[in-house]
């Protein structure tokens, strides 16, 4: 089996002023060490208004976390007012994009069509998707998941290249799960991340399916994030309200 570097990254949705951000990553670097770093890799995708900020902080003080944005427009420029274009994540050193967040498909009526595009945007300007898939309660119930899941994948990354398709990184995130306190068993997660590897293996190669890295995201804390790591599937988390306080968030990225 391919070995892969965990991602866990920090998804703090429409949490702290810039202010508040920098001081939660001079927090996090006082309770992480290098070792953590070079163990875990380590993402902070901070609100728009706070991404400068962040990205000027890991820069001068060289922390060893990766910068991600939670949201990009697929075009570069134009009259989209409100929208932020993968051109200027780009200019501000962004590692990383969040794209197709169950939040975003649900609430402002995101499709796997559009998820697509804003993928192959990311990818054209030298960042990478994290790219979220999963199935609602209802589609779970009903024996949906694999259908959901897996149709996803293939939708989400269509017209993507074999080389940057093994850059990608997916969080399997089942959408009942988010913020709910509810969370997956790691046995029912990692079956999951093994049809996504599965999904990747038909559509690309087993060298690429291997070479993914998968999260689970999805009421993840420090509590159960061991659970989730002895999994051999799952390479890592996507956090989201864990990771609004730093001292949760270090243990969570300590997990051993």
């Amino acid at each position: 089996m391919t070995k892969r570097r965990p991602i866990i990254a920090a998804n703090w949705k429409m949490h702290k002023t810039h202010l508040e951000a920098i001081r939660d990553v001079q927090k996090l670097s006082y309770l992480l060490d290098r070792a953590d770093a070079d163990r875990v890799e380590v993402v902070i995708c901070p609100a728009f208004t706070a991404l400068r900020a962040v990205q000027t902080l890991i820069d001068s003080d060289r922390l060893p976390y990766g910068l991600g944005a939670q949201n990009v427009h697929q075009e570069e420029k134009g009259a989209f007012t409100g929208e932020v274009s993968p051109l200027m994540l780009q200019a501000l050193k962004c590692d990383y994009v969040i794209v197709g967040h169950s939040e975003r498909r649900q609430l402002f009526g995101e499709t796997d069509e559009v998820v697509n595009k804003k993928v192959r945007a990311v990818f054209s300007h030298a960042m990478v998707p994290i790219l979220c898939v999963g199935e609602s309660l209802g589609e779970r119930e009903a024996g949906a998941t694999e259908d959901k899941v897996a149709g996803q994948v293939r939708r989400d990354l269509q017209g993507v290249g074999t080389e940057d398709a093994a850059r990608v990184v997916i969080a399997y995130e089942p959408i009942w799960a988010i913020g709910t306190g509810r969370n997956a068993e790691p046995a029912d997660a990692g079956q999951v991340v093994g049809l996504i590897r599965e999904t990747l293996s038909s559509a690309y190669s087993k060298e690429v399916a291997d070479a993914v890295r998968v999260q689970y995201g999805g009421s993840v804390k420090a509590g159960n994030i061991r659970d989730f790591m002895a999994h051999p599937e799952i390479d890592g988390a996507l956090v989201g309200g864990a990771s609004l306080d730093p001292e949760e968030f270090a243990l969570i990225v300590k997990y051993r």
